[in-house]
């Protein structure tokens, strides 16, 4: 009998509790909350939704401002057309590379540089201050400086130092070029990056590191067993904000890549502004921009479901 009362109580508490009856006051508050948000999420609908939906509209048709008077719906067949094409998928590579190549290094010195600015024992604020000057520039003026660095014609202190006589960027070899867009993009964005960490890292409990350095753990096995597994959730973030922010580049390939009588880099971006501004393809471009687009969504889908970035407070 005891048990088959036992058995009763531990169901009934294994039951899911009932939410009481909503109170006039909360629902007032809700529709208070509403209200207040409204004209932000009409104004977020307004700069956001109807372009998003005006560009794939346009992709499907066939909309050349030289030819006004041959506009006609094809369907897909620009993405057709751009898929089909070696230089989208060229552009892609491009664009790929210089995302990977920057990202990976960001993440590295970003790590380091959060580190310093988390341990720093005097002049914390100063050192703060001082890694976050890069990010502060305007990505065009980082990029024209690293440029101008690389330029002999320009007096670059880079082609002095080496050496040589010609210019890297223009004259020299496509590496080279690839080399200083993500140098400029490192030396731009690692900041940021090592904010987003720097954030990660104050979450990391002291006592952890304490209890584990006196089990004998070292340096190395305490950041591997500790720190990075707690800054999981922080490390994601940062790696999913640099990397759509990346797979987006424009400006630092654009001045750099462009650059001279010989370009070099052209992405994905750069594509859809050609087609878009260069040739007036307002069909080929919107197509452009739309898998631009659907590819942001795929890496935030990979990012946010495959590897596990958490939300704020998901942790909790």
């Amino acid at each position: 009998m005891e048990a088959a009362t036992a058995g009763t109580r531990a169901a009934a508490e294994a039951q899911p509790r009932k939410r009481g009856k909503i109170s006039n006051r909360t629902k007032s508050e809700r529709r208070l909350g509403w209200m207040l948000c409204a004209p932000a999420v009409i104004v977020m609908i307004a700069v956001t939704a109807y372009p998003i939906l005006y560009s794939v509209y346009l992709s499907l048709l066939r909309a050349d401002l030289r030819f006004p008077g041959d506009r006609a719906f094809i369907g897909v067949d620009n993405y057709v057309t751009v898929l089909g094409s070696s230089l989208w998928w060229a552009d892609f590579f491009h664009t790929a590379l210089i995302m990977v190549v920057s990202v990976s290094i960001e993440l590295v010195f970003g790590m380091l540089l959060a580190l310093v600015m988390h341990r720093a024992i005097f002049g914390r604020g100063l050192v703060r201050t001082a890694s976050l000057i890069p990010y502060g520039i305007v990505t065009v003026v980082a990029a024209y400086a690293w440029l101008l660095a690389f330029s002999t014609p320009s007096g670059g202190f880079v082609p002095h130092v080496l050496g040589i006589q010609h210019d890297l960027v223009d004259q020299g070899h496509p590496v080279t070029s690839f080399l200083v867009v993500i140098a400029a993009e490192v030396w731009k964005t690692t900041p940021f990056m090592a904010l987003l960490l720097l954030a990660g890292l104050a979450l990391v409990p002291d006592e952890l590191h304490e209890a584990a350095k006196v089990d004998g753990a070292s340096a190395w096995q305490r950041f591997w067993r500790i720190t990075v597994p707690l800054m999981k959730p922080a490390i994601l973030v940062a790696l999913l904000f640099r990397t759509l922010d990346a797979f987006r580049i424009f400006d630092s390939a654009f001045i750099i890549g462009q650059n001279g009588t010989n370009p070099k880099i052209e992405t994905v971006s750069i594509l859809g502004y050609n087609q878009l501004l260069n040739r007036l393809n307002l069909g080929l471009g919107s197509a452009v921009s739309v898998l631009i687009f659907l590819c942001v969504l795929v890496l935030a889908f990979f990012f946010i479901k495959v590897l596990g970035t958490e939300r704020p407070g998901d942790a909790a």
